[in-house]
């Protein structure tokens, strides 16, 4: 079983790779980490808390992180992909557990020190945490197992700009400083999680099968679809923090190749860029191994599958 530490900023995709990740019996969720992104870091603790409660694992530690960037100042919350309260304005009632009073950092500190070599960290959302974490205890670099990290576009549009992609976006310091640490890094972007669609068909079978999970999940996405819809003509929405869970589940899912990532920081037209190195003799060695195809089908089947936990 895989020991594993999400990180997130839970918005709708946050919450379903938090219930595929809970209801995986491949993985072991040691807890959970929250930080700002989709919306604050206290809204993300809130919803990750009254998610773990609906899926009947209010056991797993939560952690608040960090509530801005490492440089910069806090921009805007994703409203229009989230809705106002991050869960597609969907309502669930408050959770009866808290956060732990451990800081997320110091959790992934301890945790990684005390499971050497056993720990893969997954980040869906900024990567403030992690940095925090390294800046700190440099020594977690040679310790963690890898950290798996649903952001950046190396070789396709970005959804932030036209170049860049929202986690990356959220904390690009952040996300430089990670790439270049020295931490084993398999980067999950929309190179790969734009082809992963959740249709409104599969909201219908998640309705059918009235529940209190699949009608919350289908409710929340109706959300996330509209955006979907309006921003890009899409007939579904990307399945993206999940992925980035399932490529723990089943490595098999994508393949990746080692490259050279760099992050733009100079906030420019390219700002939050993933510059990906795809020279045939690049000038730097591999720092990242970069999904670049899925087996789409075969991932969103297993996702169906188990992320209500049937």
């Amino acid at each position: 079983m895989e020991k594993i530490i999400l990180d997130v900023d839970t918005g709708i995709d946050d919450a379903m790779a938090i219930a595929y990740a809970v209801h995986s019996p491949a993985l072991e969720v040691c807890g959970i980490t929250t930080t700002f992104g989709n919306i604050t870091v206290e809204e993300a603790t809130r919803n990750t808390l009254q998610v773990l409660e609906l899926l009947g694992a209010s056991e797993i530690p939560v952690y608040q992180g960090a509530s801005k960037p490492i440089v910069r100042e806090l921009t805007g919350k994703a409203r229009l992909f989230h809705g106002e309260n991050g869960l597609g304005n969907v309502v669930l009632p408050d959770p009866s557990t808290k956060a732990q009073p451990q800081s997320a950092a110091q959790f992934l500190i301890s945790t990684i020190k005390e499971n050497p070599h056993e720990v893969t960290l997954v980040t869906v959302g900024s990567m403030a945490n992690l940095a925090r974490a390294i800046m700190a205890a440099p020594e977690i670099v040679s310790l963690v197992k890898r950290v798996v990290v649903m952001g950046g576009a190396v070789t396709v549009p970005g959804n932030r700009t036209p170049v860049a992609e929202a986690n990356i976006c959220a904390d690009p310091e952040a996300a430089a400083y990670i790439f270049q640490s020295g931490i084993p890094v398999t980067l999950v972007g929309l190179d790969v999680t734009m082809q992963t669609l959740l249709t409104r068909e599969h909201l219908q079978e998640w309705r059918a099968k009235d529940t209190r999970l699949s009608h919350f999940f289908a409710d929340m996405c109706e959300v996330y679809m509209d955006a979907y819809a309006t921003v890009g003509n899409l007939r579904g929405c990307g399945l993206h923090d999940p992925l980035a869970v399932g490529v723990v589940i089943d490595p098999t899912f994508v393949k990746s190749v080692p490259m050279h990532v760099a992050v733009d920081t100079s906030g420019g037209a390219s700002d939050a860029r993933t510059i990906g190195d795809r020279r045939p003799h690049p000038a730097q060695p591999p720092n990242v191994d970069v999904c670049l195809e899925v087996d789409h089908e075969r991932f969103v089947s297993h996702f169906l599958q188990n992320v209500l936990g049937e």
